[in-house]
């Protein structure tokens, strides 16, 4: 019984050590947020590397297992797990941490592969998103005895968002999901009342993030009713914590389309009707004729250039996929020469369809590089556009209207919408040829040729007149067009009586300034600026660095300039008109001619 007593005792002491030294052991501090987002963006985030992320977490951590010398046994691994009584410095803290990034990093290069996780492959993912909760949990436990009471209350949001990310991934336990991300965005929401300026804007920046996932848990709970079009411009976000999301959401979004593509069975194109068998062409179709809503609905004109440009990317994308799936169809349509008519139509439909959208992202730049042409560079150093800039956007617009013109005449019945729609694209071939050729005098302006600017603005205005009769007689013409116009032809007409102003100012100032170049020439080039050469000042000491100076210091002139030589004098013969030389004929050799030479002389 006293040896009970003594161990039992023993044991208490024990624990109390512990307890003490667990108290009195330094708190270490990490400010887990900064150093995770700044490791992300350094290494491979920013465009959403996440292998080259996994990589840098791989490296971090061998050098911190080095530099701690907590390795794992040479040859044979035996594993050594970290507990509290380890946790010496704050090194130990930053491996559990890293390790938990590293699971994730590895899980979320799976979800974003080109063609999506496999089932084997996702199976694996769930895994790597386990492992990352449990190295999250062990990171907080290991913060909530050895870290300061914030390194605790972060390291408490990201187990919390690691758990929510493992559950909406698992398609399970959305109400757990839910908790775990609103604990994880309270958190958040008090720690950016406090701290640097810097700490406050990332932690706004993860509520954020944090919001559109909340949202999504409260969806599938029911207790929200959000919309389509909600969904997709929540999706629209940008940030690591959102990559589960998007992926989320497209499978959603491919769902409802394949849903919805069941109900489509034609194509409609300037009074054609083309069947849709493909199921894959279908799905395509729809998800381009969604984000054309994007650029054609009653908020576009609100949206960004940015914006815009990458949805004309994705509209590209989809329509392209929609021909390739035609064009498998076409080569595995067999000897019938129906099914081939349909598909062939529905190719061309579709061709023009992008040749319609191609011209509208060209219209697009234009007016971004119109919005540049008189800026002046900013703060952000915003390069600055310039007249040949537009030119060449012009000419793709020329080009892209050839090209749909050429597509939408080939063919021997035609309709009376295909000819409207191909003397639509003559029209617009020659309101481009007009702005074209005002951009095109307006760079001959700016290298001084007076002449040439002239006469393209002359031509302007005439394509300008030429077009704005044709668009008059149309009944369905674009008033934003006619007015375009119509301020070309002004522009067009001031711009030409400028340059004819100009024209002869430097006319009737050419005599004067080339009197004054003139004047101005010397050949010893006294009165060009001085600048010291090295060979003129041997015998003065000067330093050849120098901060007010600019330039090298040169050690002497080349080519030389030139100097006045002697040369050897004129000599003027004034006597020599005045002489009268001796003849010389009878010097001469007289030829000897025959007699028959002499009568024909």
């Amino acid at each position: 019984m006293a040896k009970e007593n003594n161990s039992s005792a023993m044991d208490v002491d024990n624990q109390n050590s512990e307890s003490v030294d667990q108290i009195n052991s330094p708190r270490f501090s990490i400010n887990v947020l900064q150093l995770l987002k700044s490791a992300q963006m350094q290494h491979g985030l920013r465009f959403g590397d996440y292998a080259r992320y996994r990589r840098y977490c791989t490296a971090r951590l061998r050098r911190l297992y080095k530099s701690l010398k907590f390795t794992h046994g040479r040859g044979k691994y035996s594993k050594r797990a970290i507990t509290a009584s380890m946790v010496t410095e704050v090194r130990y803290l930053h491996v559990v941490l890293y390790t938990a990034e590293r699971a994730w990093s590895h899980a979320m290069e799976k979800k974003t592969l080109p063609d999506g996780p496999n089932a084997r492959q996702r199976g694996y993912l769930i895994g790597r998103l386990r492992k990352a909760v449990k190295w999250a949990t062990l990171f907080q436990d290991l913060c909530s005895i050895k870290g300061d009471s914030r390194t605790s209350l972060e390291a408490e949001a990201y187990a919390a968002y690691m758990r929510g990310n493992l559950l909406f991934e698992q398609d399970q336990n959305w109400e757990v999901a839910l908790k775990s991300f609103k604990s994880a965005r309270a958190v958040y929401e008090e720690l950016g009342k406090y701290g640097d300026l810097e700490n406050q804007v990332l932690c706004r920046e993860r509520v954020e993030e944090l919001e559109p996932s909340i949202r999504y848990c409260l969806h599938k709970i029911g207790e929200s009713n959000l919309q389509t079009s909600e969904l997709l411009r929540i999706g629209e976000m940008e940030g690591p914590a959102l990559d589960l999301f998007r992926a989320k959401l497209e499978a959603v979004m491919s769902e409802a389309r394949s849903q919805q593509a069941a109900s489509m069975t034609e194509f409609h194109w300037l009074g054609h009707r083309f069947p849709i068998s493909n199921a894959k062409t279908r799905v395509s179709i729809l998800k381009a004729q969604e984000l054309e809503k994007d650029i054609h609905g009653p908020k576009a004109d609100s949206l960004p250039a940015d914006k815009r440009l990458a949805t004309f990317d994705k509209i590209f994308a989809a329509y392209n996929e929609a021909r390739s799936c035609i064009r498998n169809d076409l080569a595995s349509a067999g000897n019938s020469e129906s099914m081939k008519d349909d598909l062939s139509g529905l190719d061309k439909a579709i061709g023009a369809v992008l040749g319609q959208r191609t011209i509208e992202r060209n219209q697009l730049l234009v007016s971004i590089a119109i919005s540049k042409l008189n800026k002046v560079r900013d703060d952000k150093n915003e390069k600055v556009t310039k007249p040949e800039e537009l030119v060449r956007l012009y000419d793709l617009l020329l080009q892209n209207a050839a090209d749909l013109s050429d597509l939408v005449s080939s063919g021997r019945d035609r309709k009376p919408e295909e000819l409207a729609f191909a003397e639509e694209c003559e029209l617009k071939s020659l309101v481009f040829r007009a702005e074209r050729c005002f951009y095109l005098a307006k760079s001959y302006s700016l290298a001084g040729k007076r002449t040439e600017a002239y006469a393209l603005y002359c031509k302007v205005r005439f394509l300008a007149d030429t077009a704005l009769k044709e668009l008059q007689n149309l009944k369905t013409a674009d008033q934003a067009v006619i007015k375009e116009l119509q301020t070309l032809q002004k522009e067009s007409r001031s711009n030409s009586c400028i340059e004819h102003a100009l024209a002869i100012m430097e006319e009737e100032q050419a005599p004067e300034k080339l009197s004054q170049k003139i004047s101005t020439i010397s050949l010893t080039g006294k009165d060009k600026k001085l600048e010291k050469f090295l060979m003129d000042n041997l015998d003065v000491y000067e330093s050849a660095v120098d901060a007010s100076v600019k330039s090298m210091s040169r050690i002497e002139r080349f080519p030389p300039s030139f100097q006045a030589a002697a040369r050897s004098p004129i000599v003027l013969d004034l006597a020599y008109n005045l002489i009268e030389c001796p003849s010389l004929e009878n010097r001469t050799k007289k030829d000897k001619k025959s007699f028959l030479g002499r009568l024909w002389r």
